[in-house]
């Protein structure tokens, strides 16, 4: 009974200590994508680029290519209408930030952002569109 109790509570002890964990990089995370989503506005794609972790500076090889891989294939994140950030999730050795972004006409997607961290602070590692809640795929 009491080793039940001890491993509960040290489990309790160990979700806390992620949470805050998560919560602690919450603010720099966001900051890094709302800058690159702003970049993007602008169409300043080498401002963009330089958000990009290492890996994909070095798969799309200049901030043009990166430029026309986002206008193409993530038009909502060149575009968005609004912002939202949702949940900050830890695993696999980084961070995954949900973000929801509404379009110009409306329509509403979410992305998970993975983040990376490096010497100089936090990467976008990769972004993927999820399915909206209630879609089949």
């Amino acid at each position: 009974m009491r080793n039940g109790w001890i491993s509960g509570l040290a489990g309790l002890c160990l979700s806390a200590l992620l949470s805050f964990a998560a919560a602690a990089q919450e603010g720099p995370i966001e900051d890094v994508i709302r800058r690159q989503i702003e970049a993007f506005k602008a169409d300043d794609f080498a401002t963009a680029f330089e958000f990009a972790s290492p890996r994909l500076q070095s798969l799309f090889g200049t901030p043009q290519n990166f430029g026309r891989m986002v206008t193409e294939g993530y038009p909502m994140v060149w575009r968005p209408a609004e912002l939202r950030f949702l949940q900050l999730r830890e695993g696999d050795g980084g961070f995954q930030q949900l973000v929801q972004i509404i379009d110009a006409e409306g329509r509403v997607h979410l992305l998970a952002y993975t983040m990376e961290q490096g010497a100089d602070g936090w990467r976008i590692a990769a972004v993927r569109i999820l399915p909206r809640p209630g879609v089949a795929v």
